[in-house]
């Protein structure tokens, strides 16, 4: 008998993410002991439910603000100081590494890739190579006490490097240097407009030379150009989020669907696209989750994945966004298991360890919910 498609019983599925930022998903408990611990006084409240609504507030705010100023990305990203600023030392990077991993598995996600950004996490003097060992050191101790306690996940990383800066390349050879010990790829994040991937050719053609993996945040803030750079010129593996592919398709009164070029080529090559379907309501990508293109995207067999973003700021986790996807479109079960194949076919780790997470994982327990 087939299971009762609710937020609980979503909680039993497994799951897949690539799309997770370290500094987006702290627990407020942890902010703000970690502020007290280093002496951070910049928290906008030491009251734990105070600070925690302030971190959903404001990305809801930033979507508040997109017909008046056009800038919500920038207002969503506002919180991230707080937590950036508390993540200065081997110890927190260790301590947030770790939890993420418990509330990952605690949702049921059996495989995860979590990006952070290295250069944003230097303010005390750790070096680039220190902020990657304390962060895979908690990832690791993470996924043995999930299996302490009869839970499987995977979590491997991805290195960020922020788009606005110059030290793409860098960031790059340093996720080589890291390559088998945890870190699977590369990524570069933050404000689109103005700063195109293709500022940072010489980090993906190092990233191509060593045979590596990266996915760009493409097609969020900015539109089809910045998904086109990254696509032709950049050699993107994925896109970060992507959602402005929509721009390249027209729907006919009839209901046929017409793709342009940009749009056939990301579908023929079976591009994955790395959706964040809550997040991206908030920072202006989309007005609602009803109105997000996920769907339509979905319906056109684009590889579409369903990702969290920023757990603590958009207040969210794996399951909620599937249950959002589900109250909007009236997925079944077979879709979210779809949609979470997709995501494990995408994953920058092995052909084998895929399709061992998907044959022994995914698909077993998925079986039992559809009945």
């Amino acid at each position: 008998m087939t299971t009762p498609l609710t937020l609980e019983s979503i909680r039993q599925a497994p799951k897949a993410l690539l799309h997770d930022h370290l500094d987006g998903g702290l627990r407020p408990l942890t902010v703000l002991e970690l502020a007290d611990q280093y002496g951070y006084g910049g928290l906008p409240s030491t009251d734990i439910d105070e600070l925690a609504a302030y971190f959903s507030s404001a990305a809801h705010a930033a979507f508040a603000s997109t017909a008046e100023h056009g800038k919500s990305l920038m207002r969503y990203l506002e919180p991230f100081t707080h937590t950036v600023a508390v993540m200065q030392t081997p110890e927190a990077m260790y301590r947030v590494a770790l939890e993420c991993v418990e509330d990952l598995a605690a949702d049921n996600v059996v495989y995860a890739e979590v990006r952070f950004a290295p250069e944003l996490h230097m303010d005390s003097g750790l070096s680039l190579d220190e902020v990657v060992e304390a962060a895979l050191a908690g990832f690791a101790d993470g996924e043995k006490a999930a299996s302490a306690e009869g839970r499987f996940i995977l979590v491997r990383s991805l290195v960020t490097a922020m788009r606005t800066q110059a030290r793409s390349r860098e960031i790059a050879e340093l996720a080589i240097r890291f390559r088998d010990k945890g870190v699977v790829g590369f990524d570069i994040a933050g404000a689109e407009a103005g700063y195109p991937p293709t500022r940072h050719l010489d980090a993906f053609e190092y990233m191509r030379g060593n045979n590596a993996r990266f996915t760009i945040h493409a097609g969020e803030a900015f539109g089809l150009p910045s998904i086109h750079e990254a696509i032709a010129f950049c050699g993107a593996d994925r896109l970060g989020h992507g959602v402005r592919i929509v721009d390249d398709i027209t729907e006919g009164p009839d209901g046929s669907v017409q793709l342009g070029r940009l749009a056939s080529l990301a579908r023929d090559k079976r591009i994955p696209f790395e959706m964040c379907p809550s997040s991206n309501v908030q920072t202006g990508a989309v007005d609602s989750i009803g109105e997000h293109p996920f769907d339509l995207l979905a319906r056109l067999r684009f590889r579409v994945t369903v990702n969290t973003d920023n757990r603590l700021m958009s207040d969210t986790t794996m399951s909620q966004e599937m249950w959002r996807l589900v109250g909007a479109f009236g997925y079944g079960w077979s879709d979210l298991q779809r949609f979470t194949i997709n995501a494990m076919k995408s994953a920058f780790i092995s052909f084998d360890e895929r399709l061992a997470i998907i044959d022994d994982v995914i698909k077993p327990r998925f079986a039992v919910l559809i009945g």
